[in-house]
């Protein structure tokens, strides 16, 4: 016995048995994290095996360099080597939580939303968590001790080396078998999901960085020359106008109203027996609005403003991060711009502060001549505040005379906060029961969901006493999902099946509603997303959209490509879905046969193709060698949106 504390204590009292000590539990915690908190599709032994020594590699490698030190520091850089990998760790699981998906540099730029996100963050948050820093603490008592005694021997060069060499073969093996499994690992796909899995945590920080960096060196790079391919690109896949639609808005008002969070499965369902949207159901009914029952949501990191960015610009949103962040000052072609040239007047509504997702910045690139931000609102009062901003019912209220008050015709959007995560609301506002699915979130979503539905009922009741519904087109839109893959277990209850990825696929559905007097109405079966909605709107004002720069095309259009590609390279089609990297079939929800997969994988390159020239379009800013005919091209300096500012915006 005695032998054995004597030998612990040698371990400890040495420098390199701390290193084993301390890449052990990294390891240890890092693998039971990976398999625990995110839910990367692991299947079969190759990927178990990757998934079991892609932390190692990490762990000795990083771990490894304060090998590099000498004396007493060596010791203090292991311990910020290893506190700062489990934070790193930490917070893509918290993360994960609601986002399903990674932290990615981008990401972390979105600082001046951080300050309106408290609730939700904290709502994130487990008991358990502090299990995530046990092993940091013992790394500082390691470190601090005065039982320990700290060997200041140097640490032979060759011997450090030799140490960082073995972690670099475990780090080429991991890649080796990773690239077996999943050739062209590092070049295919847009999904962060598969780094994670087949290199880990750490090995995708650093493959992030990179990406980072290289979509930050396009704008520098690109040229001219760039626009050719994507301008040849976009005139080949543009859809014709359908004759019927055409015009059947010319001259009229545009009301976008953004509905937070919503997802089409509350359409018509009953909680219950209760129905939770009961004036967006009515809708589907009117004579004079197209509902489409196939709609999907196609954000990525950037969610609202990904939403946002794909329906001013028939762009997509980013693979990291959000465009909103990183690209506000790029030159765009938006729908406010292209509507100026046609007489427009535009403006935005929102109740929060305008520097929420940076749309103070970038509204100015496209071109939008007034934002109406929280400072043009009373938010003083308690009871009308969400966790977001303004309530929808306060908001449109208050609305309203801001709206009248625009020059004819207008091209507007209002948008909405309270049927926001975490989905809390007084219950003195509610009008129907929650779920009973034992998780909060969802339980919660069918009030908040509800409240929704009045508050929209309630702007189109104040459209009509104004005198502006009877010539404006209003646009209903879902932005993202509000129900995470995290939450399958209670949504199995609530849709009465299992959440397979293929149900969890057709559960991106979200609301479209596109009501404009005198037209004829009824539901749309194409599949179609967000990227189609610009070129969808113009059309129906009467506006060819084939000059212009556009990946999404007419959903109304004859030749309307129904393939809607989502941000991670995965896609849906009336007939095939494409999953993680799997083909399903549309109709019977199982995996393809054969004979089918070749034209699955078609299709497959065909979306990724899309993608990538939507990304060159953004990263390298392309549109500033680009100008059609008869546009003109925005200058962001003359738009001031304070609400004390004495100089008129343009």
């Amino acid at each position: 016995m005695k032998n054995l504390v004597s030998k612990k204590d040698d371990l400890l009292n040495n420098f390199f048995g701390i290193y084993v000590v301390a890449v052990l539990m990294l390891w240890i915690k890092t693998y039971i994290s990976q398999q625990t908190q995110f839910d990367l599709g692991v299947e079969g032994i190759i990927q178990q095996f990757l998934l079991l020594i892609n932390p190692l590699g990490s762990a000795m490698l990083f771990l490894g360099f304060s090998f590099l030190f000498r004396g007493k520091r060596k010791y203090t850089s292991l311990v910020v080597v290893y506190t700062l990998m489990s934070i790193v760790l930490y917070a893509n699981i918290v993360y994960y939580r609601f986002f399903s998906d990674f932290i990615t540099l981008p990401t972390l730029s979105q600082t001046q939303n951080f300050g309106d996100l408290g609730g939700s963050v904290l709502s994130l948050l487990k008991p358990y968590d502090i299990l995530f820093f046990v092993d940091v603490f013992v790394m500082f008592y390691l470190r601090f001790s005065r039982k320990i005694q700290k060997n200041t021997i140097r640490f032979g060069n060759k011997k450090a080396m030799a140490i960082i060499a073995i972690a670099l073969a475990i780090s080429i093996l991991n890649l080796g078998l990773a690239e077996t499994n999943r050739p062209q690992l590092l070049t295919r796909g847009f999904d962060r999901n598969y780094i994670v899995k087949y290199l880990g945590m750490y090995n995708y920080t650093i493959y992030d960085s990179v990406e980072t960096m290289k979509a930050s060196s396009q704008r520098a790079l690109a040229d001219s020359s760039d626009i050719t391919e994507v301008t040849n690109y976009t005139k080949s896949n543009y859809a014709n106008p359908n004759e019927e639609y055409f015009g059947a808005a010319k001259g009229m008002n545009v009301i976008y109203l953004h509905l937070e969070s919503f997802q089409n499965f509350l359409i018509d369902y009953k909680l219950n027996g209760e129905e939770v949207t009961p004036f967006l159901n009515s809708l589907t009914k009117d004579k004079n609005t197209l509902y489409f029952d196939n709609f999907f949501h196609q954000t990525g990191q950037g969610k609202t403003s990904d939403a946002e960015f794909m329906l001013e610009n028939s762009l997509f949103g980013l693979p990291q991060g959000s465009a909103y962040i990183t690209k506000a000052q790029n030159t765009y072609q938006a729908a406010p711009s292209i509507l100026k040239d046609y007489g427009y007047t535009s403006a935005v509504f929102h109740g929060n502060n305008g520097s929420f997702w940076n749309r103070n910045v970038i509204y100015k690139s496209f071109g939008f001549d007034k934002f109406y931000d929280a400072s043009y609102y009373n938010t003083g009062t308690s009871g009308d505040m969400a966790e977001y901003g303004l309530l929808d019912k306060p908001f449109f209220e208050q609305s309203q005379s801001l709206l009248s008050s625009l020059p004819q015709p207008f091209y507007t959007k209002l948008i909405t906060v309270g049927n926001h995560y975490p989905y809390k609301m007084s219950q003195d506002l509610v009008t129907i029961d929650k779920a009973n699915t034992g998780d909060a979130s969802v339980d919660n979503y069918f009030q908040t969901a509800r409240y929704a539905d009045e508050a929209i009922e309630q702007v189109f009741h104040q459209l009509k006493e104004s005198g502006l519904y009877d010539n404006s087109m209003i646009v209903l839109y879902g932005d993202h999902y509000g129900i995470s893959d995290n939450h399958n277990k209670a949504m199995s209850q609530v849709i009465g099946k299992e959440i397979t990825p293929y149900e969890s696929t057709n559960l991106q559905r979200v609301p479209l509603f596109i009501h404009v007097p005198g037209m004829q109405g009824g539901t749309n079966h194409n599949y179609g997303g967000q990227i189609d909605l610009l070129p969808t709107l113009l059309h129906l004002l009467g506006i060819d959209t084939q000059k212009f720069i556009q990946f999404g095309s007419d959903l109304l259009s004859d030749e309307h490509d129904e393939i809607v590609p989502f941000r991670n390279g995965d896609f849906v089609s009336p007939t095939i879905y494409s999953i993680n990297e799997k083909f399903y079939d549309n109709k019977t929800g199982l995996p393809l046969d054969d004979s089918q997969l070749e034209s699955a994988k078609t299709i497959k390159n065909e979306v990724d193709r899309k993608l990538h020239l939507s990304d060159k379009v953004v990263n390298g800013d392309l549109l500033r060698f680009y100008t059609p005919t008869g546009y003109t091209p925005v200058d962001p300096s003359q738009y001031k949106y304070a609400k004390d500012d004495n100089v008129e915006s343009k």
